[in-house]
């Protein structure tokens, strides 16, 4: 122990040395080289990543000051965030983990995504009123697979720091962002780990011998998450109790293991991370481990961002629409989609100011900003082609666009949007009037009438200006589905899709009563001749 103390200490002795060393190498070359209009560029001091965060507003609290002076130097930290797979997808919640991550690749030290295969098991307590229900092995190991799908294509879309200059009061930034690419430094690399890995091999006994006798129980106990669930009328389980032992053994192995030098997560997993920092430095005897928490992504009412009333937004295109996230960001109130664009983003801080002042400007149009903050994050979680289609569907479902329609779009929001089903025959010659009635669009014939006669009203995006309209073969979008619209916002999907069934895909629960009522008076001849020589072999 005390060999392995004394090499880690010469080598964080050494490394500060031997860059500044270089450093005045470099200068030296550049200054020998260079014109004296680029000396300025050669002296420019790399900026630390937790410099660059904090500027941004993505620090809350970090374990050392040292970690800023030790973040300046590339490749220098390690850095890694857990994610237990509680869900087959990550919430927006988790996305601030993944930005962080990225930004220590951009400033050229490397990052681990940890899946928490092992302690997903027993559930994090931070934040929690009450013990999360118990996933079984199958569904763990299926939400763990999804998610290193998942975080691998995000992480994979960081852009490389070139891609987003830095001017102004930022030039600092620009200049190593270039240097960085001038040198050949690449972005630091990423890798996706999962606990359970390790924790397959060790038994109870040994954990309590290797870290349970260095744990001390009111330390333990002084940890505000675990605080509040003891004061709480349900209390705490021992299996809870002992999370932030296991996040904490997590730190230490991939410290001992595998170089990971940095844990990082939200504010509400300071005690689980310090746990981490204790441990590595009662257990190994040395120092160098760092934490460092971001703030919890709120609104600026203190609620949480990402929570809706249909739910979590979530990241997997699986479980939500890339049209439904954009349109999500899209809607985020003036007062915080400038906060959201510095932690959510990438963009230079220089061009989000701008932005900002353009907002007070006259002639500024509403959702301008918005509109850019959709379309970054989008991009960043769901690729060039996610945000493609989100921006297809966008504009070929405002009210008055001149989009052609077809149904694969409109089926594509069914999802996303309030839907019904309705037989074919009951739709086609219905008066529009009824129409918007029937499907609960609107309330009452009347407040439709009055829709109408103030232009609100659409079908298929095509205003709608008489009280008379009936609605005909060519209004069904495909022989499939059309689009009601009340304003800019209010949509409702209209299907009928039973009509284009085969006989012979029909359930045999389905009789014949059932299917005349689902499809209406007018199906043909033939199909019924079908439907009746189907019955025969079910």
């Amino acid at each position: 122990m005390a060999s392995i103390a004394m090499a880690a200490s010469l080598r964080t002795f050494l490394r500060p040395h031997r860059c500044r060393l270089l450093l005045r190498q470099s200068r030296s070359l550049s200054a020998s080289a260079a014109p004296a209009g680029a000396a300025a560029a050669s002296t420019v001091i790399r900026r630390s990543v937790v410099e660059v965060l904090r500027e941004r507003g993505l620090v809350e609290a970090t374990t050392s000051e040292s970690l800023g002076s030790a973040s300046a130097s590339p490749r220098e930290l390690k850095a890694y965030c857990g994610f237990d797979p509680t869900a087959e997808s990550l919430h927006l919640g988790n996305l601030l983990g993944l930005v962080v991550l990225s930004w220590f690749r951009r400033c050229g030290h490397n990052a681990v995504a940890l899946v928490g295969g092992a302690t997903g098991r027993v559930g994090d307590p931070s934040g929690k009123s009450a013990e999360r229900p118990e996933l079984d092995l199958a569904a763990v190991e299926t939400n763990s697979n999804a998610i290193k799908s998942l975080i691998g294509q995000i992480l994979d879309r960081a852009p490389e720091p070139s891609q987003h200059s830095q001017s102004g009061k930022n030039l600092n930034l620009e200049q190593n962002e270039q240097a960085l690419v001038n040198s050949g430094e690449k972005m630091g690399s990423f890798q996706i780990l999962d606990n359970y890995d390790w924790w397959k091999d060790i038994s109870l006994l040994d954990f309590l011998k290797e870290v349970g006798r260095f744990a001390r129980v009111g330390t333990m106990i002084a940890k505000e998450s675990v605080k509040k669930r003891l004061m709480s009328e349900d209390g705490m389980s021992y299996t809870e109790f002992t999370y932030q032992l296991l996040q904490g053994y997590d730190f230490l192995y991939m410290f001992r293991n595998m170089g990971v030098n940095v844990q990082i997560g939200g504010s509400d997993q300071w005690g689980n991370i310090t746990a981490g920092t204790e441990l590595i430095r009662k257990i190994l005897q040395v120092e160098g481990a760092h934490g460092l928490t971001f703030p919890l992504l709120l609104k600026s009412d203190g609620t949480k961002f990402g929570k809706t009333e249909d739910g979590a937004i979530w990241l997997s295109p699986k479980m939500l629409s890339p049209y439904k996230f954009y349109q999500y960001f899209f809607s985020v109130p003036d007062i915080d989609v400038i906060r959201f664009m510095k932690i959510l983003t990438f963009m230079s801080l220089d061009e989000i100011q701008e932005l900002e002042e353009s907002m007070k400007k006259p002639g500024y149009v509403p959702n301008t900003i918005q509109r850019r903050l959709a379309e970054e994050v989008t991009r960043f979680v769901h690729g060039e082609e996610g945000l493609e289609e989100a921006l297809k569907a966008t504009e070929a479902l405002r009210p008055g666009a001149q989009t052609q329609l077809d149904s694969q779009t409109i089926e594509g929001i069914a999802d996303d949007v309030p839907s019904c089903f309705l037989p074919y025959g009951q739709v086609l010659k219905s008066p529009l009037v009824d129409l918007a009635v029937s499907t609960g669009l609107l309330a009452s014939k009347s407040a439709v009438r009055r829709l109408i006669k103030q232009g609100g009203l659409y079908l298929n995006n095509i205003r709608i200006d008489s009280e008379d309209k009936l609605v005909e073969e060519g209004d069904v979008v495909d022989g499939k589905v059309l689009l009601l619209s009340a304003g800019k916002k209010n949509k409702m999907v209209v299907t009928s899709r039973f009509i284009s069934l085969k006989a012979s895909h029909v359930p045999a629960s389905v009789d014949r009563a059932q299917m005349t009522t689902l499809v209406g008076p007018e199906i043909s001849a033939r199909f019924w001749w079908v439907w009746d020589c189907c019955q025969g072999y079910k």
